[in-house]
């Protein structure tokens, strides 16, 4: 009679529509994230991934908007608007505190549990070698560092925000096609001597009506590119912006016709004459009266 042969069912293989974890335990390096943040509905991505990076950072680190700036790709733009959702959500709490010497700094608290009451951290004793021999009960413990004291700091309130909308980009009064093209030609011409100027073809259109009213006011195209390129921030992040700026502000007057200089030129004051009420002689003067031999109330030489 032959043998039943029995098979083992197949192992479950796992789903592969969802995420698998492959996870190998952390012996140093690194930090507890809880999933209230990683999972959080209502911040966005850049938010949750600002809000791990502060909280893997040592203490004392800077964390400013520009300093972010530089680490990541992101604009000022986007990690202020992320700082803002961590600070809404409680995970951020920053103010603007005055030393002791009179230095305005900006103080960022971080928190990993929002509404959390947790206590400051101190410093922690280095930990005795290996080798080196284990205090008995009777002996007293190291003594804990005392941290030193920190200058007093004064709360300062943030700065408010600028609410006021820029000034708007002058417009020409009559853009001819040659004027047009000979603004969009020297907006494009300016990464020649200055290469951080490179705009796009949209920024080019924008900011032509501008280079416009410049040439409408008799600006040589010299005096518009020695306006636009001197003296740019290093580094140069909006160019754009900045041109934009500088097109608005530094806007000339239009030149003065002839006969506006005419009125402005101030005439020759003319002195009429006058005839002497004594010796009928003519003299000049403002006012009738006597001339000056007929006059007895000037003094006369010794």
């Amino acid at each position: 009679m032959d043998t039943q042969q029995i098979t083992a069912p197949p192992c479950a293989q796992p789903a592969v529509s969802g995420v698998i974890h492959r996870n190998v335990r952390h012996t140093a390096g690194f930090t507890v994230i809880g999933n209230h943040l990683a999972q959080h509905r209502g911040l966005s991505l850049v938010a949750v991934g600002l809000a791990v990076h502060i909280q893997s950072l040592p203490a004392g680190a800077k964390v400013g908007i520009k300093r972010l700036a530089e680490r990541f790709p992101e604009s000022e733009t986007r990690i202020a608007a992320a700082l803002r959702e961590l600070e809404a959500a409680g995970y951020l709490h920053r103010s603007r505190v005055r030393l002791a010497d009179g230095r305005i700094v900006t103080r960022t608290v971080s928190y990993n549990q929002p509404g959390a009451d947790t206590p400051v951290a101190r410093p922690t004793p280095p930990r005795a070698a290996p080798s080196a021999a284990k205090p008995t009960p009777h002996e007293p413990a190291a003594p804990m560092p005392t941290p030193t004291p920190q200058p007093a700091a004064v709360l300062v309130p943030p700065p408010t925000a600028r609410t006021a909308a820029p000034p708007p980009l002058p417009q020409p009064q009559a853009p001819t096609p040659e004027l047009q093209h000979t603004a969009a030609v020297l907006l494009a011409d300016l990464r020649r001597q200055a290469p951080q100027l490179v705009l796009s073809e949209a920024d080019i259109s924008a900011l032509a009506p501008g280079i416009v009213t410049w040439l409408e006011r008799d600006a040589r195209p010299d005096t518009i590119r020695h306006a636009l390129t001197a003296d740019l921030p290093v580094p140069l992040k909006h160019p754009a912006k900045l041109l934009r700026h500088r097109i608005t502000t530094l806007l000339p007057p239009p030149l003065p016709g002839a006969h506006e200089l005419k009125a402005a030129r101030p005439g020759v004051i003319v002195i009429p004459l006058q005839n002497c009420d004594r010796c009928d002689r003519a003299f000049r003067s403002r006012h009738p009266g006597h001339c000056r031999d007929c006059r007895t109330d000037l003094p006369t030489a010794a």
